[in-house]
């Protein structure tokens, strides 16, 4: 139950509501990282949104975002949860594993981010931006896991409930008037 009185609307979309004046650049922020141009694919980089809020235990971003990262990633779905349980066993590119474990030391704390996970990113080929934006990705679903559940807002325990949210977002994206 949430801890203020919120609209209606599962999630993130509950306080969204509440307060659209600060919605609008949460979500032109979402556009940005997740679906600006990029030399990572929406897919792998909805990917990296998803695990993060899975580190965070927060479930409504990990299963709105494993959502929309499963339309947009070669594999689909299981390709997404198969990261959620183990990246390094994941069958992903070695590049994307390795920002996935430079995104895990951001969710721990950005002081955290070594030298060598930068290096091992680099290494398997990943770009001065394409590190960047990892960085930002993880610290700004940090924001969003906890706005999310710092608030107490529900989320559906049904995946399926998810799919609508995830084709509309991936149709129209994260700024498209609701």
């Amino acid at each position: 139950m949430p801890h203020i009185e919120l609209p209606d609307a599962p999630g993130i979309l509950a306080p969204m509501l509440f307060r659209p004046e600060t919605a609008a650049p949460l979500n032109a922020l979402a556009e940005v990282l997740l679906r600006g141009d990029n030399t990572l694919s929406r897919g792998e980089r909805e990917t990296i949104a998803a695990y993060v809020s899975r580190l965070n235990s927060c479930e409504f971003c990990c299963e709105s975002h494993s959502a929309f990262a499963g339309l947009q990633i070669d594999g689909g779905r299981p390709v997404v949860d198969a990261v959620l349980v183990d990246p390094g066993t994941a069958p992903v590119s070695p590049k994307l594993r390795a920002l996935l474990a430079v995104a895990a030391q951001v969710q721990r704390s950005g002081r955290e981010v070594t030298d060598e996970a930068v290096a091992a990113a680099r290494a398997e080929g990943a770009t001065d931006t394409e590190i960047h934006d990892t960085v930002l990705i993880a610290a700004a679903f940090c924001m969003f896991n906890r706005y999310v559940d710092g608030l107490g807002t529900v989320a559906p325990s049904d995946p399926a409930e998810y799919l609508p949210m995830a084709e509309e977002v991936v149709a129209h994206g994260y700024t498209a008037p609701g």
